[in-house]
């Protein structure tokens, strides 16, 4: 009889909790239907009664985008012209050419046509102005409608009249179903270490890893560099698969958790791994983001590789596209992922907003502390830590002016018309003998740009005048300014090893490709050095997963 009056009372206090959340998720219907309305009413209005006309799929684009703007950079809404985009993102596939272009004022350049794509076969070369687009004038058009003109169905003919050296030049060849090469290059290295640099976690990049691995393995390689450095992630299932090549079966690679039941899962190693063995460094920078920090994350939380570089972006959100109606589609982001150790890396957290309404960052008083698989202290909210962190280098404001105004890719233009053959791309360099030729070449060109230390002195300038500080101390102050503006000028020779990496980069690729680049690229590299120094010394590398 207890137990009967226990389940009796047990029932009777749990019923306004179920009527709460039924009235709850009324309440909730209610505002749904009730802010529908409204919308609807005001567009209705909008198209009835406003003075000019207006355009209705402009509008409409407008107001969704506004929506999405309060929630995360990566909730997004594609109308149907978007399509090819989504799946060019997803699956790095699409239906054109296979070349990148560039605008400079109002013209658009070739400035790098893929090896082995129908640009490239059909003779295509960096440095095209492209004139016209199967009789449509690119003269004017930004460089998103030239891509818009290029792109199409794979099998489809396309026309491109192009000028190179002041000479007009028409080719004819077909579209093809353009794939991206996820891995663009891997490679032996110094000391039997192999490396894999992988650019993206498109369709088959688990697979295209596994073969530059297998194929390093024949070549005697003992330890691997993965290169994660700029890759932005892509398919989850492509980065639980590369882990499964150091990992083996049955192992959580990442879990995810959202508000629908239906997204919370863990997903695991599915087989039996490749390599349990082989010492393995992984390269981050804060350019790495979402699947490459899966990745880095889970081998760093199962110690099973050492990470180095920066610290990651930050991106432990995940999307999932929705088809809608009429052909149109929506990224949303539907749970956060958890890491092995049971840390989630999210950075940024979107549902919290300043006085400005910018998101907020976790603050280090709300990280908390996990353990890797050996006892090692890692942390949530801040991104893949590195376990051996390489202070990057800043490039001038230099730098970033001469590759803003593409005179790097015009000098390697002018370089490649000028000489047939350089040496390897492992064995070029930018001598002192091109970079003088470069700097010639700048004269009396335009690349004109504001250090930060001249920004903070004008504002000082300005203050002091504005306060009526004497005139001595502005005068001080002026001729610093001065004095500034003359060291300025050394800015050239100051920062020539950053300008040096911008043409050796543009050179290499006319005459080796992609690959050829990250070959060349590599030669220097301080984290690729960094790595091999460590997995050239097993004491080095085994003290990294030692619980401090």
């Amino acid at each position: 009889m207890k137990k009967i009056i226990n389940f009796v009372l047990a029932i009777v206090l749990l019923l306004p909790l179920g009527i709460k959340a039924q009235n709850n998720t009324e309440d909730r219907s209610f505002e749904l239907s009730k802010n529908l309305e409204i919308f609807s009413s005001v567009y209705k209005t909008l198209y009835t009664t406003y003075v000019d006309d207006i355009k209705e799929g402009d509008l409409i684009k407008t107001a969704i985008d506004a929506m999405l703007n309060k929630l995360d950079p990566y909730t997004n809404y594609y109308p149907e012209s978007d399509i090819e985009d989504v799946k060019m993102q997803l699956l790095g596939e699409y239906g054109g050419i296979g070349a990148l272009i560039h605008q400079k004022g109002d013209s658009v350049y070739i400035s790098e046509p893929y090896e082995g794509l129908p640009a490239y076969e059909a003779g295509l070369k960096a440095g095209d102005l492209i004139l016209e687009v199967n009789g449509q004038n690119a003269k004017g058009k930004n460089s998103d409608q030239v891509r818009e003109f290029l792109r199409g169905q794979a099998g489809s003919l396309i026309k491109i009249k192009i000028s190179r050296q002041g000479e007009e030049k028409t080719f004819s060849f077909k579209r093809k179903e353009i794939t991206l090469p996820n891995v663009p290059y891997s490679g032996m290295l110094e000391k039997n270490v192999g490396y894999i640099k992988l650019n993206e976690f498109t369709k088959n990049a688990a697979s295209n890893v596994l073969s530059a691995f297998n194929n390093l393995k024949k070549q005697g390689m003992t330890s691997l560099i993965l290169d994660l450095r700029g890759n932005g992630g892509g398919l989850l299932n492509e980065a639980v698969d590369i882990v499964n090549i150091f990992v083996d079966k049955g192992n959580v690679v990442v879990t995810t958790k959202g508000k629908a039941l239906d997204k919370n899962a863990s997903f695991k190693t599915r087989n039996k791994a490749v390599d349990t063995k082989i010492p393995v460094v992984v390269l981050v920078d804060p350019a790495s983001a979402s699947a490459s920090e899966i990745v880095s994350g889970s081998l760093q939380d199962l110690d099973r590789a050492a990470i180095v570089g920066q610290r990651s972006f930050g991106k432990g959100l995940v999307q999932n596209i929705f088809p809608l109606i009429y052909n149109t589609q929506m990224k949303v982001t539907v749970s956060k992922y958890y890491i092995p150790s049971g840390r989630c890396i999210q950075a940024i957290d979107y549902s919290h907003r300043d006085s400005t309404g910018r998101a907020t960052k976790v603050t280090d008083s709300l990280r908390t502390a996990y353990k890797t698989k050996g006892g090692r202290t890692v942390y949530d909210g801040y991104g893949i830590e590195p376990d051996v962190l390489i202070e990057p280098e800043y490039a001038g404001n230099i730098v970033f002016a001469l590759y803003g105004k593409s005179l790097p890719f015009d000098f390697a233009t002018e370089f490649a018309r000028k000489h047939n053959s350089i040496p390897p791309a492992k064995d070029f360099r930018i001598t002192d003998e091109i970079y003088d030729d470069f700097v010639k070449f700048l004269e009396g060109k335009d690349y004109s740009y504001t250090t930060l230390a001249e920004e903070e002195l004008k504002v000082l300038i300005a203050d002091a005048k504005k306060e009526k500080y004497d005139s001595t101390i502005v005068s001080q102050l002026e001729n610093m300014q001065k004095q500034m503006q003359k060291d300025k000028e050394n800015d050239l020779y100051k920062y020539k090893k950053d300008i040096s990496d911008l043409l050796l980069s543009e050179i290499v690729v006319r005459y080796y490709n992609q690959k050829g680049r990250v070959e060349a690229m590599i030669q220097e590299d301080k984290e690729v050095l960094k790595a091999i120094e460590i997995l050239s010394d097993k004491e080095k590398y085994n003290n990294i997963f030692k619980v401090k």
